[in-house]
């Protein structure tokens, strides 16, 4: 059995394939989806499963997509209420992978319809949980986010008092070797205490997790609920987004129009100018914005910009501008 790790820094994004004779699940998967067909390649496989373990609020996923090109399986909780081909994977369900097996635990808290992935090895033992956005590593996934969004809504109080539970009578209760792999680590606005490093174990997260320590249920809704990061406007938008399955990458880059240098946009049109600090200072379109691409620009992005509202990108070349467009891309901005 082979874990390999996807890590995409801007967006504190981890996603995962998990490799055994010859047949790949992919986990969590993000916009583009190459470098989960590039890692098939390299190891003469087949990408069989795509699982989601909730819709995702930060990043787009391209699990519709990797369907549709491979006609893998797409497995999320009934609870997500998916517009897209799939197949429920909940509280009993196993998916089995040659001669391991890969379980459905719900595990509702940050999300209505979140769950988590434990998975067993050829000898019945339980190695390896993905954990999504429930359980990170120093943290558990924020509850304020499904409050308007996604199939079932929730109370960020409520959310918290069924991450409590979800912890404390599931996730608390497997082996402590139990390998974590979570969805996010340290810069996600999913959470609010991330350890830099992206996974942990079960043992460890119990002794040093602040929200897996001693404490009534009341205590540990008022510490979830307390002093979590603010939420980009993007943020509903995507939970929508992933529920229904979002259309390929490459033909939504390939569909934006690009205008000729120097064309005169309308007076009130809304630029983004990605351009750095110092060319922007020296010279730019009235009211342009500039969001440059060293920093958080999808996080800025989507909170600036409304989804869906119509504006220009403006790159300091045309490879820094296609660099923009993918990054838009991620979450559901191009």
């Amino acid at each position: 059995m082979l874990i390999h790790q996807f890590y995409d820094t801007d967006l504190a994004h981890a996603s995962y394939a998990l490799l055994r004779a010859g047949q790949i699940i992919v986990i969590d998967p993000a916009r583009n989806p190459q470098p989960y067909y590039d890692f098939a390649q390299l190891h003469e496989a087949d990408i069989t499963g795509v699982i989601e373990t909730h819709p995702h609020a930060d990043f787009v996923s391209s699990h519709l997509e990797i369907h549709e090109t491979t006609d893998a399986t797409i497995y999320v909780s009934h609870l997500l209420g998916a517009a897209y081909p799939h197949q429920t994977f909940d509280e009993g369900d196993i998916i089995t992978l040659a001669d391991i097996t890969l379980k459905a635990i719900n595990t509702p808290g940050h999300s209505p319809d979140s769950i988590c992935v434990l998975v067993e090895d050829e000898n019945g033992v339980s190695t390896a949980l993905f954990s999504g956005d429930t359980l990170f590593v120093g943290d558990v996934g924020r509850p304020d986010l499904r409050e308007e969004a996604g199939n079932l809504t929730a109370k960020k109080e409520d959310l918290a008092r069924q991450m409590y539970h979800s912890t404390r009578q599931k996730l608390m209760k497997l082996p402590q070797d139990v390998v974590v792999y979570p969805a996010h680590g340290p810069g996600s606005l999913c959470g609010k205490n991330m350890s830099q490093d992206l996974q942990s174990t079960i043992g460890r997260e119990l002794r040093e997790n602040y929200a897996l320590q001693l404490m009534d249920e009341l205590a540990f809704v008022q510490e979830l609920t307390a002093d979590q990061p603010f939420a980009p406007q993007y943020f509903g938008y995507d939970v929508e987004l992933n529920k229904q399955g979002a259309p390929g990458f490459m033909q939504s880059i390939a569909a934006i129009p690009h205008l000729p240098n120097n064309t005169i946009l309308d007076a009130d049109a809304l630029v983004v100018d990605t351009r750095s600090k110092t060319l922007f200072n020296e010279a730019h379109l009235k009211n342009a914005i500039n969001l440059q691409l060293q920093g958080k620009f999808e996080t800025w992005l989507g909170a600036v910009i409304y989804p869906k509202e119509p504006f220009y990108l403006i790159a300091e070349d045309e490879a820094k501008l296609e660099t923009a467009l993918t990054r838009a891309a991620k979450i559901g901005y191009e």
